[in-house]
């Protein structure tokens, strides 16, 4: 392992024997690492070299800087963490990375959303993935690898029992590769969290959500499952419930932007009844109405004191179903976190989530609205807070601070479990 954080000057030597030109941001973020005094300790650091900042000018990294980099951190025992979303990084540069994933035995966790990597990048670093050890968190998330480049993660998950959390979101992923991860995760065991949004789906059928029904009743490891934009109906939802009354073990259910009605939400709300470990369940941008926010209140209210986050954004809920919720959060003291914005207040509904938040029953850092009064009349304004609040971003300088802000962080931390 390294004792001295010379990183910097390794990049320049690397620089020259490769006859590169040095990327002034590679550079200044380097020099920066060899200032961290956590570098001794064990923990290690993060490179963040991220090609979004908006406060600095950055060049961002093409695959012949990540050549370079990857040499530099061949042989670096402190380095555990490589953001590199949101550059210019293509299958050339999948090479790369995937030699680095072969050599480093100190990177844990690794983020490559929003590049170009294509299907052969993606196959180089699945099976760069087979032998690798040590790599825990992996972000494909917006390289459009598509449906052969998700048949090679889905290849690797039957091998790798390293990886505890996957994100191939955006990655116009097909049928047959989904069915195919959901089958490998039914053997799988270390896999404790899975980002599959936005597949290409051409089926009415909801054969993947079938497979991922069936997945659940025998894997026992999953914690996380995000499903968004998964063409779901009433159908598919009724399957994940059956399923869901055998295991144990998943937390935090994403079914956003779906299809689900208030039919759908009844089978919800009956598996909330009796699910004893369901923490966290996201139904936004869904049609659930009034019936279904009616389904979910009365499960929350008589049965269920497991659930700590629910969001119903732009549900098409009118006050009926608005106070409902609200009441049941006056009986149900485990529901900490909501989320209601994008549906139909009216004066009721927006004097109930006022009053949950001015007896502090409701935190103002829970919640995305906000109470406010014109002419002695109570609105609810908007306020930036949700589940997802970072995942497509961070702050540019600094940590995030305010963790429940972003709910899914405060409550379902992957690694706790």
């Amino acid at each position: 392992m390294s004792v001295h954080p010379d990183l910097h000057q390794h990049y320049v030597r690397a620089c020259q024997k490769l006859g590169q030109p040095e990327n002034p941001f590679i550079a200044h973020v380097l020099q920066e690492a060899d200032k961290n005094d956590k570098i001794r300790s064990t923990k290690g650091i993060t490179l963040k070299i991220a090609g979004s900042n908006h406060l600095v000018p950055v060049q961002r990294v093409t695959d012949d800087d990540l050549q370079v980099l990857a040499s530099v951190l061949c042989n670096t025992g402190f380095v555990t963490g490589l953001d590199l979303r949101c550059n210019v990084l293509t299958d050339a540069g999948a090479k790369h990375m995937a030699t680095l994933l072969q050599e480093n035995s100190t990177l844990r966790d690794l983020n490559l959303m929003f590049n170009d990597i294509g299907t052969s990048g993606a196959e180089l670093i699945a099976r760069a993935l087979h032998r690798n050890e040590t790599l825990v968190y992996l972000r494909m998330t917006g390289n459009k690898i598509g449906n052969k480049g998700g048949m090679f993660f889905a290849s690797m998950l039957q091998i790798n029992s390293t990886l505890e959390k996957l994100d191939l979101g955006d990655c116009d992923m097909g049928t047959q590769c989904l069915i195919a991860i959901a089958t490998a995760l039914t053997q799988n065991r270390s896999v404790k969290a899975i980002n599959l949004n936005r597949p290409l789906l051409y089926s009415q059928e909801e054969e993947t959500t079938v497979h991922v029904a069936l997945m659940l009743k025998n894997n026992s490891s999953l914690v996380e499952l995000h499903l968004c934009k998964h063409e779901m109906k009433n159908f598919g939802v009724e399957r994940l419930c059956e399923a869901l009354y055998e295991n144990s073990s998943l937390r935090y259910l994403d079914l956003s932007c779906n299809k689900i009605t208030c039919d759908g939400v009844k089978f919800l709300g009956e598996l909330l009844k009796r699910n004893q470990t369901l923490e966290i369940l996201d139904l936004s941008a869904n049609r659930i109405e009034d019936d279904g926010a009616i389904y979910l209140s009365e499960a929350l209210a008589l049965d269920n004191r497991i659930l700590q986050a629910l969001s119903v954004v732009s549900n098409n809920i009118s006050g009926k179903g608005l106070v409902a919720l609200s009441d049941a959060m006056k009986t149900n003291m485990g529901l900490s976190y909501i989320y209601i914005w994008g549906n139909k207040f009216d004066e009721a509904a927006c004097m109930a989530f006022s009053e949950l938040i001015q007896t502090g029953r409701l935190k103002p850092n829970c919640t995305d609205v906000e109470p406010y009064e014109v002419d002695g009349h109570v609105h609810l304004a908007e306020l930036s807070h949700g589940l997802k609040k970072h995942y497509y971003w961070t702050p540019s300088c600094g940590e995030v601070t305010n963790k429940d802000a972003n709910a899914s962080l405060a409550i379902a931390a992957v690694s706790e479990y």
